[in-house]
Parts: C-alpha cells; sequence; structure tokens
C-alpha cells in the first residue's frame, strides 16, 4: 500500500524509481487498503456521498498515504496542494492559506495534504483550525505516528482518522509482479529469495521496489540468487521500528500479553522481533520483571527471582549471550501460572488508604518509647504472637476508623492455593480468639 501502482508503463524514463512509475493512476490501481478502497470501504463511501471531510491518514511508510491522497483530490475535483511538516514553517503555510481562499473565489476547493503533520508543533496544529472551520481548505493530514500521542485533540476532534495497513505477503507479491511487467525482466531469485525479498520489505511497497532496483542492479547476467545470496547484495536492512513511538509500544504490548496468555512460542517471536530491531535488552528484562509481579505474583513465588536472574545474567554475559537468559525467563514466566492477586490488593489497599485519610492505628500496636506515650495507652494490651501457642494473636491491625478490610484474593492455581488455605486458617482462627463467629 506504498505510492502504489499502475502495471502500465507511465512513460520510458528509466531513470525514474520504479515507484514513481509505478504510481498509480487511480483508486482501483491501489494495492492493498481494501477497508477504505474496497466497494464499501470507507473513502468509497465517502466519495459516493460527494462529501470529503478533513482526514487524517495513519500508518507504516510506504502503504499509500501520499498516492491516496492525490487520488483523492483527483476524485472529487479538488485543487491538491502539499506541504511537508518537515520543511515548511508558518509563513508557508500562510501562503498556502491565502492561494486556498484565492482559488475559493474562483469556485476551486482545495484539498492541502501535509505530510508528517505530527512533526508541527502544538500551535502550528492550531493554525490548521480556522481553515478547516471555515472551508478554506480540507485537510489531509498523514502520519506513521499515533494520533492520540502526537495530534492537538482540537485538530482530531475535526478530522475523521483512517488507519492504513501494512502491506501483506499477496499485496507484496502482486507489486513485484507489476514491476517485472513494467520492467519486461524477471527477478533473478529462486523461490526461497522471492519470499524472502517480500519479507524483507516490512510491508513497505516503496521500500520493496527500491530492493527490485538494487537485485537487477546487482546480479550477474544469468545469476540466480537464493535467499542467503539476496540478502549479501542488499545488505539486509533492520527492520523498521522506532524505539520511541507506536512500534515500540505495540510490541512490547504484545509481549506482554502473549506471556500473560502463557504462549511461550508467541511471547518468544516478539521477543526476538524486539531484539532483531534494535530494542534494549534491559528494557527487556525490567518489563519481564514487572510481568512476573503483576500476572504472576505469588501462585509461582519463583517468577520474579527468575526475572530478577535473567536480568543479572544478562548483565554479566552482555550481548548475543545474556540474551538467552532473557528467552528462557520469557518461556518461564509464559508457563507459570498466573495470578494478577498481588497487584488487584494493591490497587485496592491503595484506593481506600487515599480515601480515608491518615486514621490512627490502634492504640494496642503502637510502641510506647517515652514514659508519657506509655501512660498515655500507647502499646497497652498488645499481646506479643510468639508468646500464644499457635504464634497468631488474632488481634485487630486496621485502624477503628475503617474497620476490617479484605484486598488479597489468592486463586485457585499455583501455590496460592497454598496461601488461600493459609488465609482461611488465620481466619478461623482469628474468630475462635474473638469468642466464635465474624
Amino acid at each position: 500500500m506504498t505510492d502504489l501502482f499502475s502495471a502500465d508503463p507511465i512513460d520510458s524514463d528509466t531513470a525514474r524509481p520504479l515507484a514513481d512509475q509505478l504510481r498509480p493512476r487511480s483508486l482501483d490501481e491501489v494495492i492493498g487498503q481494501t477497508h477504505l478502497l474496497g466497494p464499501d470501504g470507507t473513502l468509497r463511501r465517502m466519495i459516493a456521498s460527494g462529501r470529503l471531510g478533513s482526514l487524517i491518514l495513519w500508518g507504516p511508510p510506504g502503504t499509500g498515504k501520499t498516492t491516496v491522497a492525490r487520488l483523492l483530490a483527483d476524485q472529487i475535483g479538488y485543487r491538491f496542494e502539499q506541504i511537508s511538516a518537515v520543511f515548511s514553517g508558518v509563513a508557508d503555510l500562510k501562503k498556502v492559506f491565502e492561494k486556498a481562499r484565492f482559488e475559493r473565489l474562483s469556485g476551486h476547493k482545495t484539498l492541502l495534504f501535509v505530510d508528517e503533520i505530527h512533526r508541527f508543533n502544538r500551535a502550528q496544529q492550531d493554525g490548521f483550525l480556522p481553515v478547516m472551520e471555515d472551508g478554506t481548505v480540507v485537510l489531509v493530514g498523514a502520519t506513521t505516528e499515533n494520533p492520540s500521542f502526537e495530534l492537538n485533540a482540537a485538530l482530531l476532534s475535526r478530522s475523521q482518522v483512517l488507519r492504513f495497513e501494512s502491506l501483506s505477503l499477496e499485496d507484496l507479491a502482486l507489486l513485484v509482479e507489476r514491476a517485472e511487467e513494467l520492467t519486461g525482466e524477471a527477478l533473478p531469485l529462486n523461490e526461497e529469495a522471492r519470499a524472502t525479498l517480500l519479507t524483507l520489505a516490512d510491508g513497505d511497497g516503496r521500500a520493496l521496489l527500491g530492493l527490485v532496483e538494487e537485485v537487477l542492479a546487482s546480479a550477474k547476467p544469468g545469476e540466480v540468487l537464493d535467499g542467503q545470496a539476496l540478502l549479501t547484495v542488499v545488505q539486509r536492512r533492520a527492520p523498521i521500528y522506532d524505539k520511541a513511538q507506536d512500534g515500540h509500544y505495540n510490541l512490547i504490548s504484545a509481549l506482554h500479553k502473549t506471556v500473560r496468555g502463557s504462549d511461550p512460542d508467541a511471547a518468544l517471536y516478539y521477543f526476538a522481533r524486539m531484539l532483531d530491531a534494535g530494542e534494549d535488552p534491559l528494557f527487556l528484562a525490567r518489563r519481564l520483571i514487572r510481568m512476573a509481579v503483576e500476572d504472576i505474583g505469588l501462585a509461582d513465588p519463583q517468577a520474579l527471582p527468575q526475572a530478577v536472574a535473567g536480568r543479572d545474567a544478562y548483565q554479566m554475559l552482555g550481548s548475543p549471550e545474556g540474551e538467552l537468559a532473557l528467552a528462557q525467563v520469557v518461556v518461564y514466566l509464559a508457563l507459570a501460572p498466573k495470578s494478577n492477586a498481588v497487584y488487584t490488593a494493591f490497587k485496592g489497599a491503595t484506593s481506600v488508604a487515599k480515601a480515608t485519610g491518615s486514621p490512627m492505628p490502634p492504640m494496642v500496636i503502637l510502641n510506647a518509647p517515652t514514659k508519657l506515650m506509655k501512660g498515655s495507652g500507647y502499646g497497652e494490651g498488645y499481646q506479643y504472637d510468639h508468646d500464644t501457642p499457635e504464634g497468631f494473636s488474632g488481634q485487630e491491625y486496621f485502624p477503628e476508623k475503617i474497620g476490617r478490610q479484605k484486598f488479597y484474593e489468592p486463586v485457585e492455581r499455583g501455590f496460592e492455593r497454598e496461601y488461600r488455605k493459609r488465609i482461611e486458617y488465620f481466619e478461623r482462627l482469628r474468630a475462635e480468639k474473638r469468642g466464635g463467629g465474624e
């Protein structure tokens, strides 16, 4: 779903990049994005209604955002203006707005396409609001970043966000076929190498066409490349992944949920993807420690020591040897019995603590380091648990103001079954020592 790609040669200028030569000339030629451009797609419905509102096109690079914006303008008869937030400032925006106002007087509507709109600061984003509201322009912004984090709420409220998806392997295969038809050359790749080529594109049509050009330029006459030879030729690029942005959060979320879902294979896959993309292994180690306490807790008391030991092993061994220790932790946590009982109990205790202020603990459990405090009743009547036959006095420890609370509810999984038995034992003993019944 990139700048997608007509099967017909646009001209014979072979100096132009393939992505430019294969640029679609109608929405029907766009590869992918069927949820937007199919017969019942969102954009098709907009075009059919004759009304086009402001849009934010959100998706990875090379998925056709620029091409679709340009073709939308052609489809509905709007002027197309394009600027990039990387190279434009306030002065450039004012010129575009003035031109759009002038054209509007002549009955011409303007579709303003803003590439990388997230790179404009908040004040610059606010500058679009008046021209959107008075109809001077229909704004179509493109961004690779999550609009919820990067765009003003006011701008988002006036726009519809459309999600562009990475090209599937089937889409990429079709794109290669179009490139071969245009160039009149079959790629000198065996079946394995062809599959590898599609994988290397990482869902990016423009990147795929760049790889195709590299292969055509590098292969010797009569040579057929296998997978390893292809990697040598194209000097395999790293997967697209920005540790500060959306891909980072998506993958760590996937890793966490697959561990929680007790799927060690899927968890290892996402763990490996993040390492391959250059993620800091110590960040992953910290998140694994968090998973051990949030999703496993006391259902397996060894989960936290395992996670901490994995981190320590990585710090001792470094990469790549230490990564195996973290992989072991991933598998251990995925297969451990799951419980968020401690996590839930802590949240409940925190909520009650915030809601009840600072009530005085029972005087019976307060120390009396001075005569004055002892005379005031501090510690009076305290029973030393170790002096009882059961090692349990059954005293009340909650402040009288809030009464007895129950936060921790062990699950019937893993070692927490034993904790449930212990809680029930102490509850019975407490009731007996208070004269029966609670």
